[in-house]
Parts: C-alpha cells; structure tokens; sequence
C-alpha cells in the first residue's frame, strides 16, 4: 500500500491548500480568518482520511488526543493549517498544510503543501534537496514569531545569518527548494508541526534530527517535540557542533 499511501498524502494536502485558498478569498479577516481556516482544513482531512482508511488512527493539532493511536500500527499526523498567523494575513505565503502517515515507528509518507505558492512537496515523487543559491553567508532560517535564543548563537559560530520565517513547513521547504542552507527550532513545537517537513526532507535527501542529533520519532505518549534541525548533510556535522556548544553556555 505504500504507494498509495504516498499518493493520498499529496493528493490531501493539496485539496485541503486549495480549500484554504478559497476559505482565504471569502473576506473574513484576522483571527476569524485564522479560525475558519483551522476548521475547515481540518474536517476536510479528518473526513478524507476516514473515508479512505477507516482504520487508521488520527492524530490532528486542531483536536483531542486520541490516545487509541498508541496502540494503531497507522497513525496519520496532520496539521491541517501551520502557521495560523501567516494565514490570516493576505499578503503573506509562508503557511502550510502537512499530512504524514506514521506505521510500525516511521514517517513510510508525507506531504507539505505551500498554497499560496502553488507548491507541494511529497514523498511520492520526492523533490531532490536542490543546491543552494549562491551567497556568502548561510542563511538559517528561524521562526518569525518565535525565533529560538540558541539560532543566533548558532548562526554566529557557522557565520550565517538567522531569516525569520513563517510555518515550519515553509521553512523546510525552504531548505529543500535551495533558498536556505538550514532550519533550526527550539521550543514549543509538536509532532504535528515536524512530522511531515522531516518525512519530506529525509526524502530529499537532507539531514533531519533533534538538535542533539538523535532521530525524530513521533507517535508517541506525548506529542511535545521541541526542536528540530533540518539542513544540507555536509552541513549537519557542524551544526550539531556549533548547537552543543551553545547549550553547553
């Protein structure tokens, strides 16, 4: 079934980006905005899902735990809207859709969409890591709203420069698509907001961990995942130094 699997997470996250697009062009405005995009793109992916796989367990940002998932050989992890802020911004693109499934302790398919943009990245037919543009000084992308203490120190010792930027699927895809070289986070995020970015860019071939270098892993008792370092591999090794020096300070 992988090859469905495969498919059906693309084929999710782009119906429900282009459900967000329409929600988007209704006029609502702010949080309202933010909300009805939640909510619409959520029970979009639930119904899809369980139209589909019936069996499979769900876990969703925009509901309860459902904690008959630890014990379901397939767990699709969504987040039916990442960057709700961004969202709720007209002139803003760097919100996302995110859709992996996890079976028997992997990431085995995902998708990121990137609406606004007319963009999506899965691991059916995986967009390879392109090289990176060429610049001086690397760019590490951060989040906008925010940005984690430890990036600037980071970037410091490596000689980039932090971007901030919205959604975290936007910023892996950042990495992927070559406009940054890396993506740090730490603090406040959870399964939902990684689990999808990572399964698509392990796929294309970057390096996705834990600040501390140990794999990501998902479905498990609680959902907090903190932090997450996406990169360029041959950058990896100085990274995870540069990191481990400054959580050391």
């Amino acid at each position: 079934m992988a090859g469905q699997d495969h498919r059906t997470a693309c084929e999710l996250a782009r119906a429900a980006g282009d459900l967000l697009v329409s929600v988007r062009e209704q006029g609502a405005i702010g949080a309202e905005l933010g909300r009805l995009g939640d909510v619409a793109s959520h029970d979009f992916l639930v119904a899809a899902i369980r139209s589909r796989h019936p069996g499979d367990a769900i876990l969703s940002e925009e509901a309860v735990d459902d904690r008959r998932r630890l014990t379901s050989r397939r767990v699709w992890i969504i987040d039916p809207l990442d960057g709700t802020r961004e969202f709720a911004e007209p002139s803003r693109d760097d919100w996302s859709v995110h859709v992996a499934l996890w079976e028997d302790g992997d990431i085995v398919a995902a998708a990121v969409a990137l609406p606004a943009r007319s963009v999506v990245l899965c691991t059916e037919a995986p967009t390879l890591a392109r090289a990176s543009r060429m610049r001086d000084v690397l760019k590490v992308v951060v989040s906008r709203t925010r940005p984690p203490e430890i990036a600037s120190r980071v970037a410091t010792a490596i000689g980039a420069e932090c971007v901030p930027m919205g959604s975290a699927g936007a910023k892996t895809a950042s990495v992927i698509l070559g406009d940054a070289d890396a993506y740090l986070h730490d603090g406040g995020q959870h399964e939902w907001d990684s689990a999808a970015p990572a399964g698509v860019a392990l796929q294309a071939g970057l390096h996705a961990s834990r600040l501390n270098g140990e794999p990501l892993a998902y479905n498990r008792d609680d959902v907090r995942l903190p932090d997450i370092l996406v990169c360029r591999r041959e950058l990896a090794p100085a990274l995870l130094d540069a990191i481990a020096e400054a959580r050391a300070r």
